[in-house]
């Protein structure tokens, strides 16, 4: 584990990547004064399905500024997201070998009606930190994180270069795909997947 303190953005069931970062650096901060992104790890992430990739996106409520800070985006329940997104989880991983081990209380956790996009994304990140069973001390910013820490991922694509492939449930169907959400991760390898992270050269 590297002493390094970095910064992260708050992510929905972020990326492989994003918590080979995790593991691999002992304290961190997620920022929450940053203005939101559209069309990152923020609110989306991808699974593989039965038909090949999808995307899993958390609607956010309209507002009249052009410019709104993480903390303040609330989240829109206009469409039923939360019986889409299970529905789709559940169709996708429901054959993986460790999915019936998180079952319970991902669903709990997708289910709640959080206000805020940030609380949401919190609730589920420490979900994932307990049973990936990493150690790493995260704060919550402030206020906005000055460019001051040693690693600043706020920017970052949470692309891989490589990475090593594991059995996915569709691989017969489809090609290996990486670094999809940590949950695609979690159910096909389940307490392996803290040794897999540990393993990605970054």
């Amino acid at each position: 584990m590297l002493n390094k303190r970095i910064t992260l953005p708050i992510s929905y069931l972020g990326p492989i990547k994003y918590y080979s970062l995790l593991l691999n650096n002992d304290k961190y901060i997620i920022e929450s004064y940053e203005n939101y992104v559209k069309q990152t790890i923020r609110n989306r992430c991808n699974i593989l399905s039965a038909n090949g990739l999808l995307k899993l996106t958390i609607p956010k409520e309209r507002s009249q500024s052009y410019k709104q800070i993480i903390k303040d985006i609330k989240i829109c329940y206009k469409q039923p997201w939360q019986n889409n997104h299970w529905n789709s989880i559940k169709s996708s991983y429901n054959s993986s070998p460790f999915f019936e081990f998180f079952e319970e209380e991902l669903k709990s956790l997708l289910f709640r009606k959080e206000k805020y996009l940030f609380d949401f994304n919190i609730n589920l990140q420490e979900f994932i930190l307990k049973e990936l069973e990493l150690k790493s001390s995260f704060k919550i910013s402030s206020k906005y994180m000055e460019n001051n820490l040693d690693l600043d991922y706020r920017n970052d694509d949470f692309k891989l270069n490589y990475q090593n492939k594991y059995d996915q449930v569709f691989d017969s169907k489809f090609n290996f795909i990486s670094n999809l959400s940590i949950i695609d991760l979690l159910f096909n390898l389940g307490p392996q997947a803290r040794f897999y992270l540990e393993e990605i050269k970054l």
